[in-house]
């Protein structure tokens, strides 16, 4: 299913001339963070958050706080990560809509953005999930494909999901075979293993020799 799809227009924008009071109403109907305003020419002019709403007089009207309006929208264009991200910068569970010509579509619901995310190979298909790490400088992600798929593996996602100054940590989602080899090539390319895994038999194997040897030791 296309993205554009997921637009919702049930709920209208409100009109910049409406009064603060309308706002507070349908934020204690609602569940949304913020909500769309429109002028007298339907072009949205931004949105309205739930916290700004109930701190303002209601009997004022939502024209005399236009400082307040937050700009933000996605296009009928823009792609599931960049929504996601929007989302997140903008600490909304409504996302505006806007054609390229700036033309007001309706808005996203964050949960079905979330749904519609979970769905994709990456959470849907079945495999282990692996946390690597390395040099900021040090890794490719050429590298990382390459040492899943010669162990017979396939990368069926690949973000990174912490990142400092010197270090780089990057999470896999690999189906198609164990973990276990995989694992031992990433440690010869010098990797760092940080999630650990049911089927990583080289800790486990490290783990036995430890505790037989210190049970020899007490002997």
């Amino acid at each position: 299913m296309k993205l554009p799809e997921f637009i919702l227009n049930d709920i209208k924008p409100l009109n910049s001339k409406n009064k603060i009071s309308d706002l507070q109403l349908l934020f204690n109907q609602l569940t949304f963070s913020h909500f769309p305003i429109k002028d007298d020419n339907n072009a949205y002019l931004g949105c309205f958050s739930e916290t700004d709403a109930h701190c303002l007089e209601s009997d004022k009207t939502l024209n005399e706080f236009k400082y307040a309006f937050e700009d933000f929208y996605v296009r009928d264009t823009t792609l599931l990560l960049d929504v996601l991200e929007a989302f997140a910068i903008n600490s909304a569970n409504i996302m505006p809509v806007l054609s390229e010509q700036n033309v007001y579509l309706g808005y996203y619901e964050l949960n079905d953005i979330i749904n519609l995310l979970g769905d994709s190979p990456f959470f849907a298909e079945v495999g282990g999930v692996l946390v690597i790490e390395k040099g900021i400088n040090d890794y490719s992600f050429s590298e990382l494909s390459q040492i899943v798929e010669s162990n017979g593996g396939k990368l069926l996602g690949a973000f990174i999901s912490k990142m400092n100054t010197d270090l780089v940590q990057i999470t896999l989602k690999i189906g198609g075979t164990g973990l276990n080899e995989i694992i031992q090539t990433f440690r010869r390319y010098s990797y760092n293993i940080v999630s650990g895994h049911e089927e990583d038999s080289y800790i486990e194997s490290l783990k036995e020799r430890s505790d037989y040897l210190k049970k020899y030791l007490n002997i």
